[in-house]
């Protein structure tokens, strides 16, 4: 970052910094709780976690008044208006992350009466730490500003589509096999799914830090590999 002449914008650039590392921090551990919720079927885990994601939708507002204010005062340009307009679009991702953690949570409420089967657990797990390993990744790469961090972060996203494919087809055969199992696995999948979109929000956040880094969007598609739309289930 150039220093400028008034030196209380560049403080001011750098709130916004601590406010987005605020937010992630934030992000990263609701999810981590809503799935130990959902793990656990724990209620009170879950409520906790739910109660937790208005502290994102707090810091978004203020993200979003402290921007316009900013722009109003300082009319900035060039790198200065690529900062904080990317500020703008990384609280948005996250605050949405922070929503799908939140409905995650939720699901646990809904299921903690119920049995899970461990492989299907295990599933959701491995999805989980992957969505937020690369979330913890793609924050890294926006405080450090580093465009080749967020292109890996970016490319990684297929493994998260890939873990749903099959997670997804294995809760079909389970619902399938037993009725009385859709309820639960009916809950689980919308759980899943909330995660490859978690996936989908890091991706976006490692398209803006390239952005903002290089002032040029990604000219590549991006890797997207969810095949659930097109799913047969056929039993044998």
């Amino acid at each position: 970052m150039h220093e400028h002449i008034v030196r209380s914008f560049d403080q001011e650039l750098q709130q916004l910094d601590k406010k987005i590392a605020q937010m992630g921090g934030l992000a990263e551990r609701l999810l981590a709780r809503g799935f130990d919720a959902l793990e656990r079927r724990d209620p009170k885990l879950a409520e906790a976690a739910v109660a937790s994601d208005r502290s994102i939708d707090l810091l978004e507002r203020d993200l979003q008044e402290q921007t316009i204010l900013m722009i109003a005062r300082r009319q900035p340009m060039a790198n200065d208006l690529r900062h904080i307009m990317t500020v703008l679009k990384i609280a948005g991702d996250l605050e949405r992350i922070g929503d799908l953690a939140k409905n995650i949570a939720k699901r646990a409420l809904a299921v903690s009466g119920e049995n899970h089967p461990k492989s299907l657990m295990t599933g959701l797990k491995h999805m989980t730490e992957l969505a937020m390993g690369q979330l913890k990744d793609v924050l890294d790469a926006y405080a450090e500003r580093d465009a080749d961090k967020a292109l890996v972060v970016w490319r990684q996203d297929e493994r998260i589509d890939a873990m749903f494919n099959s997670l997804f087809r294995e809760l079909l055969t389970y619902m399938m096999e037993d009725p009385r199992n859709i309820g639960l696995c009916t809950h689980l999948l919308f759980g899943a799914k909330n995660i490859e979109r978690i996936g989908d929000h890091t991706t976006n956040i490692a398209e803006n830090v390239h952005y903002l880094v290089h002032g040029t969007a990604l000219a590549d598609d991006r890797p997207k590999s969810d095949d659930t739309s097109s799913t047969l289930i056929r039993k044998e």
